[in-house]
């Protein structure tokens, strides 16, 4: 496939959208955003700090008070939330493009992730009409009410491996409920959520609803968790960034943390294996295993073991590794140098622990941070490689007898958030989900997402949920209002 041309790379440092200007960061600095594909600059960004933090949340209080915002009809809102996901269906191949370019993902993930993104958006749009009070039981005399308004100023911090689905997740239902927000996109990929901006501001919506800084972590994303003047943060990261920020806020502010996981494939002797083997290797190689729900703790049974580690092995080689741009790739390169290296380092942990490779364990290209697919065997679930985070397309095949040793070692985990379970069995199946302490759980599949359905986890895999109905709760405050009618 050829390359596009995007007009948007070219051209000045990108800047920070504050109120409905395109600004220079405060301290005039900048920073390069790297593909990671050629090792090579993009373009560069706005390196904000405090003083923008402050600028954006100020901008982001005077829109939440605003007439223009604040008594908008849910009907009319209705109609602006519908505005954001055509105005993303209209530029989806750009804006594919620009997440392809940034992050190495294949265009044909870009693509769906982009689509889904609008989905994000028009599912909330369909809230705004129903986000109802209540009459509640009163003496005669008395009327009480409650109401539902939103929260205030909302920090929406997002990750690099899927930009553009994060920002959906957490400005849609922010937006549907009349909230304001200050968007800190991640220092590795800002362009998706900065050419978002741009599109955001032909969709006839009042200023500042949507703020963006681009920056570093410890710095602008530091000061957006400290500030006092936001209500609430939804925060998409590893788990120690995670509680860093629960550790930092400060006052109470209402957290949204989506964060690390390990999650366990549990596969039964009687299961389909063909399915489970292709969704097992899909599960820990999309988006390069660069994504929090990734199955790398593959449990399987015994008596199949040595079968299923080799078909998985065999199905891990068939991956194509490369250039993001061809339709038929499946896994691009990892984020980042450092990324890279981080991830490569728990070969030698492996090893000296005494896993076993299968297959993988090197570098795919001599440009660009590709990994090939890479499996272990004769792991044990106290080993390294198995219980933290590695983030990459790295896997651990482990054993069991029965159902019992199964759900003991999926749960033997500091994370909760996502599992599958392989069986024919039903009844087996629907025990053991109700069993694993995870956040989804999937039954003969491996579980995804839709807008419809809450998404979170349990344990370190933190604290309440983004999509679904949740969402509404989440950015919503309840007002009791009490009424002498006597």
């Amino acid at each position: 496939m050829e390359i596009p041309t995007i007009e948007f790379l070219r051209g000045p440092a990108k800047r920070l959208l504050i109120g409905d200007r395109w600004l220079e960061s405060s301290t005039h600095e900048e920073f390069e955003t790297i593909n990671p594909v050629t090792e090579q600059s993009i373009v560069s960004a706005a390196k904000g700090g405090a003083s923008d933090i402050d600028a954006a949340v100020s901008a982001a209080r005077s829109a939440l008070e605003a007439p223009s915002w604040a008594r908008m009809s849910p009907h009319e809102r209705t109609k602006a939330i519908l505005r954001i996901a055509e105005t993303i269906d209209r530029n989806g191949d750009e804006l594919a493009a620009i997440e392809t370019t940034n992050t190495g993902m294949p265009i044909a993930v870009a693509k769906r992730l982009v689509a889904g993104a609008a989905e994000v958006f028009r599912y909330y749009a369909g809230w705004v009409t129903k986000i109802y009070g209540e009459t509640n039981p009163a003496r005669f005399g008395m009327l009480n009410f409650t109401l539902r308004e939103p929260v205030g100023v909302c920090a929406a911090i997002v990750p690099w491996n899927g930009p553009i689905g994060s920002l959906a997740w957490k400005l849609a239902p922010a937006l549907t409920c009349g909230n304001t927000v200050v968007l800190k996109p991640a220092e590795q990929t800002p362009l998706s959520a900065i050419r978002f901006g741009e599109l955001l501001l032909e969709c006839d919506l009042p200023p500042g609803i949507v703020n963006i800084v681009t920056g570093f972590g410890e710095t602008a994303g530091a000061a957006l968790a400290r500030h006092p003047g936001i209500d609430k943060i939804s925060f998409t990261g590893s788990t120690s960034v995670g509680m860093d920020i629960a550790r930092s806020t400060s006052g109470l502010k209402r957290l949204t943390l989506e964060l690390g996981g390990k999650s366990p494939n549990i596969i039964f002797a009687d299961a389909d294996l063909d399915t489970a083997v292709e969704a097992a290797v899909q599960s820990f190689c999309a988006l390069s295993g660069q994504r929090c729900i990734a199955g790398t703790r593959i449990f399987v049974q015994n008596p199949i073991r040595d079968e299923i580690v080799q078909r998985i092995a065999a199905a891990a080689q068939s991956y194509t590794v490369g250039d993001p741009w061809d339709e038929h790739t499946k896994m691009g390169p990892l984020i980042s140098k450092e990324h890279f290296e981080r991830v490569t380092s728990y070969f030698s942990i492996a090893r000296h622990d005494g896993a076993r490779l299968i297959t993988g364990g090197s570098a795919a290209k001599k440009t660009g941070y590709f990994l090939d697919p890479t499996v272990y065997a004769d792991v044990d679930n106290r080993m390294r490689v198995a219980r933290e985070e590695i983030f990459g397309p790295v896997a651990c095949v482990i054993g069991f007898e029965d159902e019992e040793e199964a759900v003991r070692n999926a749960n033997d985990t500091e994370f909760g958030l996502a599992a599958a379970v392989w069986t024919k069995d039903f009844s087996r199946a629907h025990r053991l989900a109700s069993q694993i302490k995870a956040g989804s759980v999937g039954i003969n599949c491996y579980p995804g997402s839709d807008p419809i359905a809450p998404f979170g986890g349990y344990k370190q895999s933190g604290l309440g949920r983004e999509l679904g109905i949740q969402s509404i709760d989440a950015y919503t405050e309840t007002k009791s209002v009490f009424a002498n009618i006597a």
